[in-house]
C-alpha cells in the first residue's frame, strides 16, 4: 500500500478497504460490540529482521518449523492482529475489527483486564531499540485517524503500547517508537 492510499473502514463488516487482506483464524467473538482502545506492538521474524513473511505465517498458522530455530519455540502459538504495517508501510488486516483477535494476552488497561476484548492491535514490524520507518508512521497516522473516526471513544489516553497493559512481560513498541509521531486526529488534533 502506498501510503496516501485512501483507507476506509466499512462498519458493517470490519475489513479496512486499501488494506491487502490476510485471514487468520486467530480470533473469536467479543463479549461485546465496545471497542475503546488502541495497543500498538512491534514483531519481525525471525527477531530482527525484516520483509521475511513469518509474521504473515505466524498469524496465519503457516509458519514452517524449520526454516529458523526460532521458530520451534512459537510454533504452536495461536495469535493475531487486527493489522501489520510492514517496513514500507503496507498494512494488511488479518482480523475483523468487529472480531477479537488475539494480540494482547494477559493485560489490563485502567481496572479492566483482559484488553482483547475491547481493543484493536496494530503491529509494526520492527524491534524495540530499531527505529521505525517514515513509512510506517504515515501508514499508521492514516490508519489511526480511519480507526478513531468510527471507534471515538478512542482519544489519546486510549492508544497505548504492550508495554502499557502487560508491563512485566512486554515492552514493545519499545523506546525506538517516537510517540509524537503519531498524529491521530479526533474531534480535531489528540496527539
Amino acid at each position: 500500500m502506498q501510503a496516501t492510499q485512501t483507507l476506509t473502514l466499512d462498519p458493517l463488516t470490519g475489513w479496512l478497504h486499501g488494506a491487502r487482506h490476510l485471514p487468520s483464524d486467530n480470533h473469536n467473538a467479543r463479549p461485546s460490540a465496545e471497542i475503546s482502545l488502541l495497543v500498538i506492538h512491534n514483531i519481525s521474524l525471525p527477531p530482527g529482521q525484516f520483509g521475511t513473511g513469518m509474521v504473515e505465517a505466524l498469524f496465519t498458522n503457516q509458519l514452517p518449523v524449520d526454516a529458523h530455530p526460532y521458530f520451534a519455540g512459537i510454533a504452536d502459538l495461536k495469535v493475531s492482529a487486527h493489522f501489520f504495517i510492514s517496513r514500507e508501510g503496507a498494512i494488511t488486516q488479518f482480523v475483523s475489527c468487529l472480531e477479537r483477535a488475539w494480540h494482547a494476552g494477559v493485560s489490563k488497561f485502567g481496572d479492566r483486564d483482559s484488553c482483547n476484548d475491547f481493543s484493536l492491535g496494530i503491529e509494526l514490524e520492527g524491534v524495540d531499540d530499531q527505529a521505525y520507518s517514515d513509512a510506517q508512521y504515515q501508514s499508521l497516522n492514516q490508519l489511526v485517524n480511519e480507526l478513531t473516526k468510527h471507534y471515538q471513544v478512542i482519544t489519546a489516553e486510549r492508544i497505548c503500547g504492550h508495554s502499557d497493559i502487560a508491563p512485566d512481560r512486554k515492552t514493545d513498541p519499545g523506546p525506538a517508537f517516537i510517540w509524537q509521531r503519531l498524529q491521530a486526529k479526533h474531534d480535531g488534533d489528540i496527539s
